[in-house]
């Protein structure tokens, strides 16, 4: 099977490539990795053209501007990003009937549920930001596309990603454990948002054994995510406890102690649904602990390139 990849040297990307070269699906050519050079959210241009180039079977939509609150400043470019470059590349897709996979967000959900339950797929959607309404027209873009065409639709919606690359979550929070530290301050961590932090790695091969193993059929949305909930200050203590920085005091503060341009819904559980494969993924505390030596060697070099 050919499958391409959008965003292919993005955080996600890496991980999907990663998964694809070890999966025997993808034959001896392996994965088809699209950067910004093949596929510009910017400038879509004629993808159909690209599709053909490389004979795509199936196609997953990683790429994206996921910088929440760049996207609040602009939503006019997070719509033309998110949602106008996902209908360009969906409509081609969808002409030639390739299987099309779009990575969305748990921030379609306003995050005001109370009764401690993950949002379901048929949940009704009210996004609270910019960012969250450009993905949730990207969903609809993709979905009208393959209503008019032929091929399958998968729609992922995953939450708090975390891994190698640029810095992520835990990254930040061991250099802001640093400085806490060097300041003989506590270190300040949000408690009142919640989600269920994903690993990459994790991510990737669910979407890899969603395009392998996925029967034909109409269009679905998935919640993809690793078990279990934590809010970001539960994140944050098991991240200076895998970085060996439990000597760092916290403080619980609310997330308005961080004014910022977009607002992040605070209840953005989701339930996570069943893949093709039948197994779920693991608690994000497992991941974690995977993740940890990666972390600390990156944490590690960045502190001696200082």
């Amino acid at each position: 099977m050919r499958v391409a990849i959008t965003g292919a040297g993005g955080r996600l990307g890496r991980a999907l490539i990663a998964a694809l070269e070890e999966s025997p699906a993808t034959g001896p050519g392996g994965p088809i990795p699209w950067t910004r050079a093949d596929f510009d959210l910017d400038e879509p241009g004629r993808p159909g053209e690209r599709l053909d180039r490389d004979r795509v079977e199936a196609i997953i939509h990683a790429a994206a501007w996921t910088d929440v609150d760049g996207c609040a400043r602009d939503p006019s470019l997070a719509l033309r990003r998110n949602a106008d470059a996902v209908d360009a590349l969906a409509r081609a897709a969808a002409e030639r009937g390739i299987h099309f996979v779009l990575v969305s967000t748990n921030e379609v959900f306003d995050g005001e549920r109370t009764d401690g339950r993950g949002y379901r797929p048929e949940d009704p959607v009210s996004p609270p930001n910019p960012y969250g309404a450009s993905k949730l027209a990207g969903e609809r873009a993709a979905t009208a596309a393959y209503e008019a065409g032929a091929g399958d639709l998968d729609i992922v919606r995953t939450s708090w990603l975390f891994g190698p690359g640029a810095p992520d979550f835990p990254t930040k929070i061991l250099a802001a454990a640093e400085r806490a530290r060097a300041d003989g301050a506590p270190l300040r961590v949000v408690s009142d948002e919640w989600s269920s932090p994903t690993y990459v790695a994790d991510l990737a091969e669910a979407l890899v054994d969603l395009v392998v193993n996925r029967p034909p059929g109409p269009p679905a949305t998935h919640h993809v995510v690793n078990a279990g909930v934590a809010s970001r200050a539960d994140w944050a203590r098991e991240v200076l406890r895998l970085g060996a920085m439990t000597d760092v005091a916290t403080e619980d503060v609310p997330s308005t102690s961080w004014p910022r341009p977009s607002t992040p819904p605070r209840w953005g559980v989701l339930e996570p649904t069943e893949l093709p494969g039948g197994e779920p993924l693991r608690d994000w505390r497992g991941a974690m602990a995977d993740y940890a030596p990666v972390l600390r060697r990156a944490v590690a070099a960045a502190s001696a390139a200082r």
